[in-house]
């Protein structure tokens, strides 16, 4: 299958067409202040070398920084409104209390608190009131909001106050885009809640980022299905992925993880991406990024949901060095680097002049960094190595030596030897192994959720039922589907049986 991968990164765009295992061009872009016209660039690139076999292109996977930034530049983001089915217990903390001001300014959420939800073992906390639900429903219409987040207690458990509410408010507002809290988090009423509100505020973006993205291939003469990545190493229809932008939130390490294990061929092994204004630390568990299973903070806000278990550094390629103290980051020029790094003719001092001073790598004019003392230089160099090093030893899980693989268009700024590695890898074309894990994903569908009255077996088998026709939806076919994982958990003090499953299944694209 001939596939075309892309990754818009802080600093560059990389894109790569690959023909099965085979890599036919790829090309290293700046990321532009407009992001698409890079994007564009990189995929006029590649797509220009595609008919080299005769054949068309199959697909295009985009990895994007665009959801993650919204949050954190607090730009672009859409005003919400939150409905948390919880009174009477759940009043005393309201949604968004723990989120910063700034953000919470820019959301401006519109909050209503109603009677309903659950207890922990699937009784109700008190019954839900249609016309509580339906009431602040036409509030949020008379404002012309719709995309709204609901988030009810326990509803991982127990569904139905959700379900039941989404359906009064669309019989209200027909056109409201509508995020129901247990199809993203897990059990915390607060951190399930903020997801599935960043999501609610990220969804008009996502529908014009695809459409941009849509505009973008069409300009290219690309006629071929486009997918986006998503943070657990796979990618999903474009469409899919735009009703649940924070998923792709840490898409941009996690393909690279992704691209180091086809590169290496390694299943197991620590890996980190280095990019030109962070690094990312990761640990691949069977070929894909091992997942956090604690609070994972987004912009400030907390979460807890299907995130890739990543250690970022401020630490990259555009990362400024202070020539008086020598002090490492932690800002960065980030796509401005061909400007302002000292080789490409600027005045600040980054790490890729002192890796070009070191003869670690040829680029720009190294007789602009010929006047950088020698000990100066090498002294920078351990700062680095000790960055790296305590990073590494963070992440890792095992006393034992284990291969530590370096990509990243900053890879050359990790050291040779690491303590706690058995060795550090370095493999050709490990710069662009970010849109190379975006090219070769595979889809994917899981489920997280607490299931009662049924056998352990007959649990599993509806958990992994329900992740396969997960992963239909989002685009793999079925006949491909193996089941990745399953883990289930009893819950001793619910009625019922009751145990979690977590259910992840695996596919090749259905290509029609």
């Amino acid at each position: 299958m001939k596939r075309i991968g892309i990754d818009v990164g802080g600093t560059n765009t990389d894109a790569v067409l690959i023909d099965g295992e085979k890599i036919i061009a790829s090309i290293k872009v700046p990321t532009t202040q407009d992001v698409m016209s890079g994007v564009k660039s990189a995929l006029s690139h590649v797509a220009a070398h595609a008919g080299v076999s005769g054949r068309p292109i199959d697909a295009v996977m985009i990895g994007t920084t665009h959801f993650t930034n919204a949050v954190v530049e607090r730009a672009r983001l859409e005003r919400v409104a939150a409905i948390r089915i919880a009174l009477p217990t759940g009043a005393s903390l309201p949604p968004m209390c723990d989120w910063p001001d700034d953000l919470r300014a820019a959301v401006d959420p519109l909050i209503f608190m109603v009677h309903g939800g659950h207890e922990y073992d699937g009784s109700p906390l008190v019954p839900m009131i249609p016309d509580e639900i339906r009431e602040a429903a036409m509030k949020i219409r008379d404002t012309g909001i719709t995309s709204i987040a609901i988030s009810a207690t326990f509803s991982p458990l127990t569904t139905e106050c959700e379900v039941k509410a989404a359906e009064i408010v669309r019989s209200v507002i027909p056109d409201a885009r509508i995020t129901l809290s247990h199809t993203l988090g897990r059990i915390g009423l607060l951190e399930r809640e903020n997801v599935a509100l960043l999501n609610a505020a990220l969804q008009s973006l996502g529908r014009t980022t695809v459409q941009a993205f849509s505009d973008a291939l069409r300009e290219a003469g690309v006629a071929a299905p486009f997918y986006l990545t998503q943070n657990d190493g796979t990618v999903a229809l474009a469409d899919v992925a735009a009703a649940n932008p924070v998923h792709s939130f840490a898409s941009g390490p996690t393909n690279s993880m992704r691209g180091a294990a086809f590169l290496t061929g390694l299943s197991d092994a620590m890996v980190v991406d280095v990019g030109g204004t962070t690094s990312d630390i990761g640990c691949l568990v069977g070929g894909f990024p091992r997942e956090a299973n604690n609070i994972v903070h987004i912009g400030g806000v907390r979460t807890l949901f299907r995130m890739p278990d990543l250690l970022p550094i401020a630490l990259g390629g555009g990362t400024i060095i202070d020539p008086e103290t020598g002090k490492i980051g932690p800002r960065s020029v980030g796509y401005r680097i061909l400007t302002e790094a000292r080789v490409f003719g600027g005045n600040t001092l980054t790490t890729s002049d002192i890796a070009v001073a070191a003869g670690l790598i040829e680029m720009g004019d190294r007789d602009r960094v010929r006047d950088l003392d020698p000990a100066f230089v090498k002294a920078s160099l351990e700062r680095i190595r000790d960055i790296v090093t305590d990073s590494f030893d963070q992440m890792k899980t095992s006393a034992e030596d284990v291969p530590l693989v370096a990509v990243g268009g900053g890879a050359f700024l990790i050291p040779e030897k690491i303590a706690g590695a058995s060795e550090v890898l370095r493999v050709e074309n490990a710069g662009v192994a970010n849109a190379l894990g975006a090219a070769m994903a595979q889809v994917s569908g899981e489920v997280d959720q607490v299931f009662s009255g049924l056998s352990r077996d007959e649990a599993i088998a509806k958990a992994e039922a329900e992740a396969q026709d997960a992963a239909v939806a989002s685009g793999a076919s079925r006949e491909s589907l193996k089941t990745l994982e399953v883990e289930d958990i009893p819950i001793a003090y619910l009625p019922g049986g009751a145990r979690r499953v977590r259910a992840r299944v695996i596919g090749d694209i259905a290509f029609n």
